[in-house]
């Protein structure tokens, strides 16, 4: 081997690919019930955006952002998130012109210089979803509610919504001097680096990785110093979650590692997953959009790892994710020249459903076998030395049938309406 993949990137192949498929085709089709449009947006965006949206002095922008000087000389990075690139997307492209709520949804990588392990990769994969333009706490709540349905259509059976919120800057001005009082009392068991960084922001210690539960348990949470107006919008996004059904746990040491949230937050685990048990996360951002020069406007939301979820799903959720499709028909090619008349059956057949022509030029034998152990439904055998005559093998009965080329079709519809009605 000449080339590897570079470390923190993966290689993703059948029949593993199976089950990324899965889990993106159920995320788009609760996205799609839930009135979000598609958006895709570049993998590269100026430097700045990110700078501006995640926060200048967050680990993300001082430590994990493939950042590079092109050509021209401009600042560009590879996206590390892509709430910021919908946000730029939005304004550019006029969509805060176009009245009401804007719901939109993607999928695809990111990029973060950080230490791989188990479920995370240097290049990684989000789906996710933001709407955008109401105060709503009823919104939150829809949120929410296509998160666990996302989940619940995975098959998770019972995932744990943990809940705070941040507050808007009503409640965060008074309670960043509460806490960095706090944490200045708490100096001498922080090391003076990270402890630098606290004063800049200090809601970071809650997000951070190098300390403890317990010393966090010690500082004062934003939950219980929320302004009134704060207050009653995560009352009633609560109040709002009971009447839908949704369960959840209020944490109120929960905040989230980028710097744009406001008020909701929210993480879903799943309990038997160990240390890695965040599936996803997401929550209010209702400052971002001017941030990054547009109008005042509202917005929410979420985002999940491709990776994380996968891994989770191996062995630890009931019945087995599909691979879309099963394949129905498996065209033969037995002798030279059968690819001839191989090629517009297979067409035929995908009119009818899924079908594989083998072009291997591997004995008969070998290629039934193959057959059956993609668990095709019947084999359609083309042997080139019997023009106009196909033999059709029933992979189930183990029954084989000789059919007319021309008569196939005919075939197929007085066999499989008799398989439907058994």
């Amino acid at each position: 081997m000449r080339f590897s993949r570079p470390r923190g990137t993966q290689d993703i192949i059948p029949p593993e690919v199976d089950t990324w498929r899965f889990v993106e085709r159920v995320f788009e089709e609760v996205c799609e019930r839930y009135g979000y449009r598609w958006i895709r947006t570049p993998i590269i965006e100026s430097t700045d955006l990110f700078v501006r949206a995640v926060g200048e002095g967050s680990d993300i922008v001082t430590k994990e952002m493939y950042t590079f000087t092109d050509r021209g000389g401009r600042s560009l990075t590879l996206r590390p998130e892509n709430t910021a690139s919908v946000i730029r997307a939005y304004l550019e492209n006029g969509m805060h012109r176009w009245g009401g709520i804007q719901r939109l949804c993607y999928l695809g990588p990111m990029f973060r210089y950080d230490r791989p392990q188990a479920g995370r990769y240097r290049q990684f994969h989000q789906v996710g979803a933001e709407a955008i333009g109401s105060f709503n706490p009823a919104l939150d709540v829809e949120m929410i509610q296509l998160v666990v349905e996302v989940f619940t259509g995975l098959g998770f059976s019972d995932v744990d919504v943990r809940l705070n919120s941040l507050g808007a800057a009503q409640s965060r001005g008074p309670y960043r001097a509460i806490l960095l009082e706090a944490l200045e009392g708490l100096a001498a068991r922080i090391d003076p680096e990270s402890m630098d960084r606290y004063r800049q922001n200090p809601m970071r210690i809650f997000d951070s990785k190098e300390y403890g539960d317990a010393l966090k348990r010690e500082l004062p949470s934003i939950s219980a110093h929320l302004a009134t107006e704060d207050g009653e919008h995560f009352a009633r996004v609560k109040d709002l979650l009971t009447s839908a059904g949704v369960r959840f746990t209020e944490d109120p040491y929960l905040v989230r590692g980028l710097d744009y949230y406001t008020r909701t937050v929210f993480e879903v685990y799943y309990g038997s997953y160990g240390a890695q048990s965040a599936l996803c996360g997401g929550g209010r951002y209702d400052d971002l959009v001017e941030e990054c020069g547009g109008p005042a406007t509202p917005a929410i939301g979420f985002s999940a790892g491709l990776e994380r979820i996968v891994s989770a799903l191996a062995g630890r959720v009931e019945g087995k994710p599909g691979a879309g499709p099963p394949l129905r028909y498996y065209v033969v090619c037995d002798g030279e020249g059968s690819e001839d008349r191989a090629l517009p059956l297979g067409s035929m057949l995908r009119a009818r459903g899924a079908a594989e022509v083998d072009f291997s030029g591997r004995s008969r034998k070998k290629q039934l076998q193959v057959a059956e152990k993609k668990g095709a439904r019947f084999a359609v055998i083309v042997d080139a030395a019997r023009e106009g005559a196909l033999t059709v093998r029933d992979l189930v009965a183990h029954s084989d049938a000789e059919v007319a080329e021309a008569a196939l079709p005919q075939w197929l519809d007085d066999h499989e309406e008799k398989e439907g009605g058994a």
